[in-house]
This record gives C-alpha cells, sequence and structure tokens, in this order.
C-alpha cells in the first residue's frame, strides 16, 4: 500500500526470508564464511545456532542459492518427527524413492547413493532446520548417518541449524559422541545498535530507495532498543513505522513515531517471554520484588545508545586535516555526558527508595546519606573534571 509513495520497488520489511536482502553484519559475515569453509573442507558436523529471527533461514536459503557447484543439498525443515519419517524425508529430498520402502532399505539406498555422488566428484549436504525439536535420539541416529567416510572426508556433510537449546541438548552425556563430531560451531548474535541503523537503510536499498524516509537517531536507537537487534523484529517495527509515514503522509519519522508503535502494539508482552520475575512499574521507582524496570533506566540506556551512534558519526566524518571539527565534537561528548550524569542522580534515589524498603529504622539515616544528592559543587565541578581529562589526552 505504501510502494509507490516511497518509491520502493518491493516491500523492504517483509517477513519472508530473503537472500538477495541479507545483510551481513561481523556475525552473520563470519557464520556465512564458517559454513562455506566447512562444507569445502568436508568436516562432518556443522552447527549454526542463534535466535528466533535472527536470520538463520536466510543464512541457510543464501548458502544453497550460492554455493552449489559441485554441491548437492537436502533441506529438512520440519524436526518434530520420528526415526522414520525424518529417513523418509531426507532420501525424498535427495531424489531417492521411498514410497513402500522400510528404515533398513532406505538406510542402504542412501548409502549407496552417497558412494555414488562421490564417485562422480559431488558434494551431498544435509541442512537440518530448528534441530533444536529433535530428541536425543534422533540426534544420534543424525549422527550415524555421518559414519560412512573414505580417506578423503565425509561422503555426507551435515548442517544442524537450531535455537540457542541445541546448544544446551548438545551437552547430554548421550550425545557427547555427536559432540566430539562437531569440528564447526557459530553463532548468530543479535546486531549492535550501529548494525541495525545499516539494516534497515540496506533493506530500503535493496528495495529500492535508501533515503525513503528520515530517521532520527533517537528513533532508531529506540528500534534497536525494543528489538533487542533480532532482524526479524526490526522488520516488524520497520514496516509499521512505513504505513504509519504513509497514513501521516510524511517522509520524516521522529523518536515519538516509534514510542507510538511499540506502545500501540504492545511490544514486549507480543513478541518476547512473559518472565513472571520481572513486571513493569506503574509508577517510576515502584518496587514489588524481582527486577525493576523502571524509565530512568531506560532513559540512560538510550541516552548512551544514542551517544554511541552519534559520535561514531562524527567521528567517520572527521578527517585528520578536518581539526575545526574537534572542538564541535567535544562539545557534544560533553552535553551527552551530562545527560547521563543528570539520569544517575535519578537512578541513584531510586536506588536508595529500594534500600530503604528492606532496612531497619537505624539503617535509614546512613543509606540516605549515602544516596543522597551529590552537593551542587561537586556536580558543577564533574564537567570541568571531564574537560580536564579530554585536554590531557590531546596534549
Amino acid at each position: 500500500m505504501y510502494k509507490d509513495f516511497f518509491n520502493f520497488q518491493s516491500r523492504p520489511f517483509d517477513q519472508v526470508p530473503d537472500p538477495e536482502m541479507l545483510f551481513l553484519s561481523s556475525t552473520h559475515s563470519k557464520a556465512l564464511t564458517y559454513l562455506r569453509y566447512g562444507i569445502d573442507s568436508r568436516v562432518g558436523f556443522i552447527l549454526l545456532t542463534g535466535e528466533v529471527g535472527a536470520g538463520k533461514t536466510t543464512m541457510i536459503k543464501e548458502l544453497v542459492s550460492n554455493h552449489m557447484g559441485e554441491n548437492l543439498f537436502a533441506k529438512v525443515f520440519n524436526t518434530k518427527v520420528d526415526s522414520l519419517q525424518l529417513l523418509t524425508m531426507i532420501n525424498d529430498d535427495f531424489g531417492l524413492e521411498t514410497d513402500g520402502r522400510s528404515k533398513a532399505i532406505m538406510l542402504r539406498d542412501l548409502n549407496e547413493f552417497l558412494i555414488d555422488q562421490y564417485a562422480l566428484g559431488r558434494k551431498p549436504v544435509l541442512i537440518i532446520d530448528e534441530a533444536q525439536n529433535l530428541s536425543n535420539d534422533l540426534l544420534e541416529e543424525v549422527r550415524l548417518l555421518s559414519n560412512l567416510e573414505t580417506d578423503g572426508g565425509k561422503l555426507l556433510q551435515i548442517i544442524l541449524v537450531g535455537q540457542p537449546e541445541l546448544r544446551d541438548s548438545m551437552n547430554s552425556p548421550d550425545l557427547i559422541q555427536l559432540r566430539q563430531r562437531i569440528q564447526i560451531a557459530t553463532h548468530l548474535k543479535p546486531l549492535t545498535p550501529e548494525d541495525s541503523s545499516e539494516y534497515i537503510f540496506r533493506r530500503m536499498e535493496c528495495a529500492g530507495n535508501r533515503d525513503a524516509v528520515s530517521i532520527s537517531p533517537e528513533a532508531l536507537v529506540m528500534i534497536s532498543d525494543k528489538s533487542r537487534g533480532i532482524p526479524r523484529l526490526i522488520n516488524i517495527i520497520c514496516d509499521y513505522m512505513l504505513i504509519d509515514a504513509f497514513a501521516r503522509q510524511s517522509k520524516e519519522v521522529a523518536l515519538e513515531d516509534i514510542e507510538q508503535i511499540v506502545d500501540e502494539l504492545d511490544f514486549e508482552r507480543q513478541y518476547w517471554p512473559t518472565d513472571s520475575s520481572t513486571f513493569d512499574a506503574k509508577e517510576e521507582g515502584s518496587v514489588k520484588g524481582g527486577r525493576i524496570k523502571n524509565k530512568s533506566a531506560e532513559k540512560v540506556l538510550k541516552v548512551i545508545r544514542g551517544m554511541e551512534i552519534r559520535i561514531n558519526k562524527i567521528e567517520s566524518d572527521l578527517s585528520s586535516t578536518d581539526t575545526g571539527l574537534v572542538p564541535v565534537l567535544l562539545e557534544r561528548i560533553g552535553k551527552l555526558e551530562e545527560k547521563v550524569l543528570e539520569q544517575s542522580y535519578q537512578l541513584e534515589q531510586l536506588k536508595a527508595a529500594r534500600d530503604l524498603e528492606t532496612r531497619s529504622v537505624p539503617e535509614v539515616s546512613e543509606i540516605s546519606r549515602q544516596h543522597s544528592f551529590v552537593p551542587e559543587e561537586e556536580r558543577a565541578d564533574r564537567p570541568n573534571r571531564f574537560w580536564r581529562k579530554v585536554f590531557a589526552i590531546l596534549l
């Protein structure tokens, strides 16, 4: 509905995994390199893990699309199956006959197929997605599929792809033989705030217009914060962001626009697991047990992340010959530091209030003294101490 308005050729934040829009952050680039190396070297087992929505399926599609060559891929995406069903899906994806065949016959067919492919110089690769759903018994049967080998290496490469729970499963004493067979293991980490920003503009560029909307640094920080760097959740927020901007007939996105979107989506409750030990405080500073979630802490995190993005932007624009930007950089750092200090005072008060609730009366006065406001003269001198450090480094 908004493609024409923003001059897009496709939806930039579609949920369908698309290798054409793969964003290679440092962690994704490293994982793809490991996967390619493992296949080329016939190492046997490869383990790829990551949170839900981290980009594992997109990574696998990229691998299959652009790394075919002499490789022959079989893919299994439904892992809530029994032993016979799993073997049937493997053989079927390799193009082998499965109708009316017993498990023993299918194992024989698979072994003969692998030997024939080796003779032809081809490398069969089995990819099992959502492998965290496999029981220990099924994982052990998958290990047995890799037993056939020659002096030149394994006849079947196996890539296990799954959520972080898969790594926990591997620690089972029953799977020690499988664990020892895994020669390459890589984990997709969430995107950093900087990567999240570049991911957003990269997706819009792939859709046809990198500059479709102007997003404020504060809004980018909130998108990264609420999505926790998970690409799928970034897509959800940004798709709503474009719908909202289209409804307003605007190509500008500010912090308040993203705040309204995540509030309307009830984002934390909708897209993150409910944790009974946490709660959202009705009033800033209220404590009921468990972890405290308060607006002051969120403000500090946003200021810090905003500081990182802005300073990185200034540093990238700063050349060794352009000394006129140095005072500007220092002035902005100073202002951002003052904001962080101001939020720190609020957090000190909150901590003091929490301590007072659990202490006896004689301890109250001492705790209050420890967490009282910093004297005005000391607060005034903090920026001066900061500048003295800066000038000492520069000189």
